[in-house]
């Protein structure tokens, strides 16, 4: 499969029509349209965009495999400026026995919502 072919492929996935992706890009219908039809390829400066707006991992679109983290995998692609990006910068500026404290609070506050949601729905 070539990128382009992903690339609609992973469109559809997210439920996206070309026009929507092609506003959110800025890339034009025809040259999307192009990629399939003629077995092309984004242009490498497309790249960067095309991943932002199906909300994928580089790697993904390249090469079919992806880098973001699936329970059998063990790369977790996190953007920058997320608020799980500063959690886990502050997660790596402690020490071990921090660390395993603050997955402890995480897991709690899991079950904490878990109860909570059951409570709520009656459950």
């Amino acid at each position: 499969m070539t990128i382009g072919e992903r690339v609609k492929e992973l469109i559809a996935e997210k439920g996206m029509t070309q026009k929507q992706f092609s506003e959110r890009t800025g890339i034009p219908q025809s040259t999307i349209s192009d990629w399939k039809s003629k077995k092309l390829n984004p242009a490498s400066d497309k790249i960067a965009i095309i991943c932002e707006v199906l909300e994928i991992d580089p790697s993904l679109l390249l090469s079919g495999s992806s880098g973001i983290k699936y329970e059998s995998e063990s790369v977790l692609h996190i953007n920058k400026g997320t608020s799980e990006y500063e959690l886990l910068s502050v997660y790596q500026t402690l020490n071990r026995r921090f660390q395993d404290r603050l997955i402890a609070y995480a897991y709690a506050l899991a079950d904490l919502q878990k109860s909570d949601t059951q409570q709520n729905t009656g459950k």
